[in-house]
């Protein structure tokens, strides 16, 4: 078992990457804000990893195995399924609490049971694993009754971070959409959440909304032998967090207002809704949880217009988390952000008013960067669609613009998917045909993975 020194908090930075320069008459600000988080505890910590007590970040970790009768459908599936559960407890670092559910129209406790969380080490990791033994398929699915479950559990302890990973199988077909979704603004902000869909027959945009609502990751495991790596690597990264609800706080001047924020790296994110009040012309955007780690937003900003040659502050950036021992980031911001730390790490975003018409016209390239990797996303789903909906014409243009911007960014990676479901003719112009036979997991794998970007080549 490997010990490791207590862990310090990670260090946050903010760089600003913008053309600041507008044209008379502009109004539209553009940047992406990079945030780095370093010098925080181990990321991917070994299996069976112990801090001595208190030395840690308090984590709890719900596990929701999709118990219903599909699952059965090979058996192999359900073995699986326990086998990779089995292997995200055995990469568990001790001192950690953790429960599993199993999942169907209703949700159970597998293990501890008594509505609480156990601590992990060696004798509750092999009780867990014999519980898991236990484990069958049948009955329904209401994933909304699985996640207000473990919503319960994770808040039973006191912990800082709060986890969870979810397995499906299947389409949330035994409750309501409009339940799920109630399920899923209750526990936002409560706990972070990845979300698996394996094999073929579950609704990628259930999963991926799952994820989304609860910022964590979505991903497919066509094969179900995969998932006990693939449950592996997701509890490493999960021991890898060190702090958690961390907000990214904008403050704007007097007519200056927000027009959006998202995500843009590693994955595409609308936060731009996800906005809380923080105080006079302050903002709180959700992030979740933070480990060694680096993510880019992109920050569009609306000013009012000025002469040539001024110049302003058109929004200020810093992160800020909840204060230990105080009210939730999402109870801070509605008491006009009060209990909240400031990470220290600030950014500014400027406009400057200029008759350079080549310093106004040029595009910044992190700028231009995602913008079109957030276009690249957008028309995979919108290609995606209309080939469900028999609309082969639109299709074929969405997604030969998708590979076109996929070629000149090299997104390698989603350019290797979108081939398995066109042709490419030409990757440069974004001349492509229609696959006239593709695997579903292909096609799933590709709507799943769409909102995955590459960095700005340095």
């Amino acid at each position: 078992m490997a010990n490791f020194s207590k862990p310090s908090m990670p260090q946050f930075s903010v760089d600003v990457y913008q053309n600041e320069y507008l044209p008379e008459g502009g109004r539209e600000v553009n940047a992406i804000v990079t945030v780095t988080a370093t010098g925080g505890g181990t990321v991917g910590t070994a299996a069976g990893a112990s801090y001595a007590p208190g030395q840690g970040p308090a984590a709890g970790v719900a596990i929701m195995v999709d118990c219903s009768g599909s699952m059965d459908y090979p058996p192999t599936k359900m073995r699986n399924a326990r086998d990779a559960t089995a292997a995200a407890i055995d990469t568990l670092r001790d001192g950690t609490h953790f429960a599993v559910v199993g999942g169907t129209h209703v949700a159970k406790e597998v293990y501890p049971g008594g509505g609480r969380l156990a601590v992990a080490d060696r004798a509750t990791r092999e009780q867990a694993k014999q519980a898991l033994r236990r484990l069958g398929a049948g009955g329904g699915t209401a994933i909304g009754t699985w996640l207000r479950l473990a919503d319960r559990l994770l808040s039973s302890a006191d912990v800082t971070i709060r986890h969870g990973i979810l397995l499906t199988d299947g389409r949330n077909e035994h409750e309501s959409p409009e339940d799920l979704k109630a399920a899923l603004d209750s526990c936002a902000g409560r706990f972070t959440c990845d979300a698996r869909g394996v094999g073929t027959d579950w609704e990628v945009k259930e999963v991926t909304g799952i994820a989304s609502a609860l910022l964590g990751t979505a991903d497919i495991v066509a094969d179900p032998t995969g998932l006990a790596a693939d449950f592996t690597r997701m509890m490493e990264t999960a021991m890898g967090k060190e702090v958690a609800d961390v907000a990214l706080r904008l403050w704007t001047p007097v007519g200056t207002t927000i027009k959006f924020v998202k995500q843009v790296a590693p994955t595409v994110e609308q936060l731009t809704d996800r906005r809380t009040e923080a105080g006079p012309r302050a903002g709180d955007y959700p992030t979740g949880s933070w480990g060694d780690e680096s993510r880019d937003y992109h920050v569009c900003v609306e000013v009012p217009t000025a002469g040539l040659g001024q110049e302003m502050l058109a929004a200020r950036v810093s992160l800020v988390v909840p204060q230990p021992g105080g009210t939730s980031r999402s109870s801070a911001a509605e008491s006009g952000g009060g209990s909240v730390q400031n990470l220290g790490a600030q950014g500014l975003i400027r406009a400057v008013w200029t008759d350079d018409m080549v310093a106004s016209t040029s595009l910044n390239p992190q700028v231009a960067h995602y913008t079109g990797q957030a276009e690249l996303a957008q028309a995979i789903q919108q290609g995606l669609d209309l080939r469900k909906a028999g609309d082969m014409d639109g299709a074929t243009a969405k997604l030969g613009r998708a590979v076109q911007l996929a070629s000149a960014s090299g997104n390698a990676d989603t350019a290797k998917l979108l081939a398995k479901v066109v042709d490419v003719v030409d990757a440069t112009t974004g001349t492509v045909r229609l696959k006239a036979k593709v695997e579903e997991a292909d096609e799933m794998t590709l709507e799943t993975r769409s909102t995955k970007t590459v960095r700005v080549k340095k």
